[in-house]
C-alpha cells in the first residue's frame, strides 16, 4: 500500500495536512515499509494563494501522481477529507509521534 503523511525534518508527524510543507511517501508491504521517500511540497505556503478548489487540485495531482493509496495524519479539515473520500483514498486521522512508525501502525490497522 502507497501511504502518504506529512513529516516534519524530525521524522515526526507534521501537524495539519493541508498546510503541509513536507511530506514522506511510504510503501508499505507485509507491515513492512519497503520504500521511504520525502517531499518539500510547500502546501502550508501555498495554501492560500488562490481559491481553496486550486490548492486541493494541486494535493490531488501530487496523490494521483505518486499512486497514493491512503493518507496518515494528525487532522485535516471537512472538505479535504471529501476530496480524499472522493478520490477513493483511506485516511486515518489522530496519528501522531514518529512518521513511519505511525503509518505502519495505519496500514496494520486497517487489516
Amino acid at each position: 500500500m502507497v501511504v502518504c503523511v506529512p513529516v516534519t525534518r524530525e521524522g515526526q508527524v507534521g501537524h495539519g495536512w493541508g498546510r503541509a510543507e513536507r511530506v514522506a511517501i511510504a510503501d508499505v508491504r507485509g507491515g513492512e515499509i519497503t520504500k521511504w521517500e520525502e517531499f518539500d511540497v510547500g502546501w502550508g505556503s501555498e495554501h492560500d494563494a488562490g481559491p481553496e478548489g486550486q490548492h486541493h487540485a494541486r494535493i490531488a495531482t501530487f496523490l494521483q501522481e505518486h499512486k497514493v493509496e491512503a493518507v496518515v495524519a494528525d487532522h485535516m479539515g471537512p472538505p479535504m477529507e471529501q476530496m480524499l473520500s472522493r478520490m477513493k483514498l483511506a485516511v486515518y486521522l489522530g496519528a501522531s509521534g514518529r512518521a513511519r512508525e505511525a503509518v505502519v501502525g495505519a496500514v496494520r490497522s486497517r487489516n
